[in-house]
């Protein structure tokens, strides 16, 4: 069975990037550009891994990793936090996610970390 990655992106041209890299990684990916959206399909599936966006139009991607790490069904599904924003340090010091990465990435190492947390 594939790997499942959710990607919570508002971006549709960096959202449609990830799916396709991801898919063609032979990946399932789920994408969304909301936090609503988000919660609706966590409702459906919990993934391998999910990636958020910090600044999302409905709220916010750090919002989403605290709700996700505080529950004790979701507390080990790996978290990527990417932002475009050069205040990365900050995001670390209020977020728990296991990988951070600024927008815009090199995408082979985008991939490379997604490898590392779904595959050990």
């Amino acid at each position: 069975m594939k790997k499942c990655i959710y990607v919570v992106e508002d971006n549709a041209a960096i959202r449609d990037i990830i799916e396709y890299m991801l898919t063609e990684d032979e990946y399932e990916v789920v994408a969304s550009p909301t936090v609503n959206d988000f919660w609706k399909q966590m409702q459906k599936r919990n993934p391998d891994m999910v990636v958020l966006d910090i600044m999302l139009p409905d709220g916010s991607g750090l919002e989403i990793c605290e709700t996700l790490k505080r529950n004790v069904k979701t507390h080990d599904i790996p978290v990527m936090m990417m932002s475009a924003n050069n205040y990365l340090n900050k995001v670390k010091a209020k977020c728990i996610a296991d990988e951070f990465i600024n927008k815009p990435f090199d995408l082979n190492d985008f991939a490379n970390r997604i490898e590392h947390y779904v595959h050990n």
